[in-house]
């Protein structure tokens, strides 16, 4: 295979993009956390188990977590699309539809939305699913 046709891929830049994504929720629990217990909670061992009883930094926490559910999917999904191509298009725009739903369901699930917050979360599922047909059709 010729190195080209992955760097001419769209999906290494949305893996970078996703990455962000991932780092960004990581930090915004974590500041969360560390505004409420302080930083010697944040620098320490966290030997006791300590957890925030504020609804936000719980609610970023589990948003963070739920994150983590798909992403190793979607990272597997997109590089094996930039490997094999992607000649209907389905699988980028499965991508694309995963990472808006990702960062809409962020303030979704920090205000504390139900139901909305499912069906986003359903419409990144979807995501991953046309990336897979794509990937396997």
């Amino acid at each position: 295979m010729e190195p080209t046709v992955i760097a001419t891929s769209p999906f290494p830049a949305l893996v970078a993009w996703s990455a962000v994504l991932l780092v960004f929720q990581i930090c915004l629990h974590s500041t969360l956390v560390t505004r409420e217990l302080g930083s010697g909670w944040n620098a320490g061992p966290r030997d006791d188990n300590e957890q925030p009883r504020d609804v936000l930094a719980g609610r970023a926490g589990r948003a963070s977590k739920n994150l983590r559910e798909t992403y190793p999917a979607f990272v597997g999904l997109a590089l094996g699309l930039a490997i094999a191509g992607d000649p209907s298009g389905w699988g980028l725009i499965g991508a694309w539809i995963w990472f808006a739903c990702r960062i809409v369901y962020i303030p979704l699930y920090l205000a504390g939305i139900p139901y909305i917050r499912s069906l986003v979360w359903l419409g990144a599922l979807s995501g991953l699913g046309l990336m897979g047909l794509a990937l396997v059709f």
